[in-house]
């Protein structure tokens, strides 16, 4: 059984135990969050949701919240003695599922 979820904008592929890395959430660590917003869910039988699908949710809870990899930014213009140099590490939760309800 898994189902397609929409969190944040984006769409996750979920299944029971999976552990999702999504954009962060203002959750604590240990909160259980339930999302409801199931595009697509397939156990006994297929449903596929226009845009949902009523009455399916997708139950997680928060495990950690982490940072990516590091991607720095250079930008660099010839012969006018500009450069700047940027840095970023996005944030994400870690989301451990516990039950897909369909």
């Amino acid at each position: 059984m898994y189902a397609v979820v929409e969190i944040s904008g984006k769409q996750y592929h979920a299944e029971k135990g999976d552990v999702l890395m999504v954009d962060r959430l203002e959750a604590e660590k240990g909160v259980a969050i339930s999302f409801d917003k199931v595009v697509f869910f397939s156990g006994d039988t297929v449903k596929v949701g226009s845009p949902y699908v009523a009455g399916a949710a997708v139950k997680a809870i928060v495990q950690e919240e982490i940072k990516g990899e590091k991607i720095i930014v250079f930008k660099y213009k010839p012969k006018k003695d500009y450069r700047r140099t940027h840095g970023h590490r996005q944030p994400y939760t870690l989301l451990k599922v516990e039950e897909i309800l369909g």
